[in-house]
């Protein structure tokens, strides 16, 4: 495997790549999706609880994310980056 490939790979893996890689390429907030009304209350708790993490954690559970994101699909991939990524999951959340 090349050399760059490995280190990035290794790098996506260990620290908040999506915090790090927001700051180079920030991503376009597009329109706001319809959800499914049977896991809402979960999401309204933890949104009044403002309680993060667990918001996006039960909203990745969904079958379509609230809103478009470019990093969605990582976070739904790595479920060990929500932790690795604080600012990512408060800016997606600050949008909810």
């Amino acid at each position: 495997m090349n050399l760059w490939t490995q280190l990035s790979i290794q790098y996506a893996n260990q620290r908040n790549y999506l915090d790090e890689l927001f700051k180079v390429y920030p991503t376009i907030p597009d329109g706001i999706r319809d959800i499914n009304k049977d896991n809402w209350n979960f999401v309204e708790q933890y949104f009044n609880e403002k309680n993060n993490t667990k918001l996006i954690q039960s909203l990745l559970n969904f079958e379509l994310f609230p809103i478009k994101d470019s990093y969605i699909a990582y976070l739904k991939r790595d479920k060990s980056a929500i932790k690795r990524n604080p600012e990512t999951i408060n800016r997606l959340a600050g949008r909810i």
